[in-house]
């Protein structure tokens, strides 16, 4: 039984392996719209898709960011530029795109653009906090899909939206995770009504990996400025050693791996290119090992190994 159990799984697998190495045909033809390029994923990807021969569009947050891209890249390559949390500036980079894509529409789409902090306990943050973050990684990503659908159902395409293993697990809290559990809910109800026209969704959930937003100074910066504003009767709760306890617990999260940031972006890139794209990618070891696993745990299981991990309030129970 096992012996004919083992040969399944392997027959599996190698079933997938081929499925997956299929390549789309004439991608050199190809348009992919990509946000959040100034830095991280965004940057990396678009320089990685121009290498490969597709017709990039890069938005981008600020001009300096978009004539670096330029200056790193071939003529294929344009740049233009987008604050997702504005809808007149969602709309012109839409009829932006429009103009550059004509009747062949937009390939792919890659919802990357995003911000991770504030990231704090929730007690320490305000409503604007949250607010602050689900513009960018939630609506912003609504907005945008709505507006470039239209194109990307011409050319039967692709929206790859850039989610989270947080939004499999909420390690912290603040507004980071809540809006990863939100484009994880909108990819999957997305991906079934766009079944019908011939467009694939796929999501994409790294696990720890360093980019602009995650660096050290700019985080611990950050979870000061959340603590700063706290309450005091809060901070009483909590302690004044806790912000420090907080970051070395949070540093043992780092990979060594962290600094490879394509492990995202060739999952990103499969996702565009892969006759069979998954529906779901899960970047780096300690996404696939430990977060995904933790996500079908019971929760009692996944709340003590949370309480292990993370150090304690001053005046905890």
């Amino acid at each position: 039984m096992w012996l004919y159990l083992a040969v399944l799984v392997g027959l599996y697998y190698l079933l997938r392996w081929y499925r997956e190495r299929q390549v789309v045909s004439h991608l050199q033809d190809k348009f992919v719209f990509i946000t959040g390029c100034d830095s991280g994923f965004g940057n990396q990807l678009a320089r990685q898709l121009d290498l490969r021969g597709l017709r990039v569009l890069a938005a981008c947050l600020t001009e300096q960011g978009a004539e670096q891209l330029r200056n790193q890249t071939s003529d294929r390559l344009q740049t233009v530029i987008l604050d997702v949390t504005k809808t007149d500036s969602v709309a012109a980079a839409t009829e932006w795109v429009k103009e550059r894509v004509g009747d062949r529409g937009l390939w792919g789409l890659v919802n990357n653009a995003g911000i991770c902090t504030p990231m704090a306990p929730n007690e320490w943050l305000t409503k604007q906090d949250f607010v602050k973050i689900l513009e960018v990684n939630l609506l912003g990503v609504i907005d945008v899909t709505l507006s470039l659908l239209p194109l990307v159902r011409k050319a039967r395409g692709r929206v790859v939206n850039v989610s989270s293993i947080m939004g499999r697990v909420a390690l912290f809290g603040g507004g980071y995770s809540m809006s990863k559990y939100g484009v994880e809910a909108f990819s999957d109800s997305l991906r079934r009504e766009l079944c019908y026209f011939g467009v694939k969704v796929a999501m994409i959930e790294p696990g720890y990996f360093m980019t602009n937003m995650t660096q050290d100074d700019v985080f611990n910066k950050n979870l000061q400025a959340s603590w700063d504003h706290a309450r005091p009767e809060i901070q009483e709760l909590y302690g004044n050693n806790f912000i420090a306890n907080f970051l070395k617990s949070s540093g043992s999260l780092k990979a060594p791996w962290a600094g490879n940031l394509s492990l995202v972006t060739n999952c990103m890139e499969h996702a565009l290119t892969a006759c069979h794209p998954r529906s779901r990618y899960s970047a780096g070891w300690d996404a696939k090992f430990l977060y995904l696993p933790m996500s079908y745990l019971p929760s009692f299981l996944v709340d003590l190994m949370m309480y292990w991990h993370y150090p304690l309030p001053a005046k905890a129970l």
